[in-house]
């Protein structure tokens, strides 16, 4: 199938359905909030290196962690009561961000440009994007952003600055949207790391029926 070319004056995409086997569905158009909302109430999120057009995907399959399935290892939990472990939300939005992208530019490369971090920090202004952070004994550990509407949490990247600060920023955040009767968390792709947190596949039926049910 061929993969759409979208226009910066026009805020659509083709139906998600019509992505290719590895999930991506479009190129170009724009970071808009608007766009960006339309993408993720149909599946669809951005993805794409710096300095890259943007591209747009929607894989069949979808990563999950359900909000009440969150899988703490035992070492965590002992990890946990040794500490003294604080959540919070958008401590400072813009700055864990960075943290995300700047830990994976020392690494392994990131598809968090200016352009991303723009973009989802107008998100953020609007109210559907948060941040989550986790502090051990007072000091900042790790943390964690994503997109949310409604009932779904979108995440998009994660940072530690302690062995375990990112995990300690998604079990915390788990808590809080299983509080609030969240559907999801949409992890994307898989990742080993996010399948020992208690992530699973679903298939595309099943989430696109959750994923209308929870952005009403």
């Amino acid at each position: 199938m061929p993969v759409y070319r979208l226009r910066k004056d026009e805020i659509s995409f083709p139906n998600p359905k019509l992505a290719e086997k590895d999930g991506l569905l479009a190129v170009g158009g724009d970071l808009s909030v608007e766009r960006l909302l339309l993408a993720y109430c149909n599946g669809i999120f951005p993805w794409y290196n710096p300095g890259e057009e943007i591209m747009w995907w929607c894989p069949r399959e979808r990563f999950l962690i359900f909000p009440t399935e969150i899988h703490v290892s035992r070492s965590m939990k002992k990890y946990i009561k040794r500490h003294k472990i604080e959540i919070r939300l958008n401590r400072d939005f813009h700055d864990t961000m960075h943290r995300c992208r700047m830990k994976r530019e020392k690494s392994e490369g990131t598809w968090i440009g200016d352009d991303m971090e723009e973009a989802y920090l107008a998100l953020h202004k609007e109210g559907f994007a948060v941040s989550v952070e986790a502090y051990e004994d007072g000091e900042l550990a790790g943390g964690l952003y994503g997109a949310v509407i409604g009932r779904c949490f979108f995440g998009e990247s994660m940072f530690s600055d302690k062995k375990n600060g990112s995990k300690t920023a998604l079990i915390g955040l788990s808590g809080v949207l299983r509080d609030k009767e969240f559907s999801f968390i949409d992890c994307q792709f898989y990742t080993e790391h996010l399948e020992s947190m208690g992530g699973r596949y679903v298939g595309w039926e099943v989430y696109i029926e959750m994923l209308k049910e929870g952005t009403k």
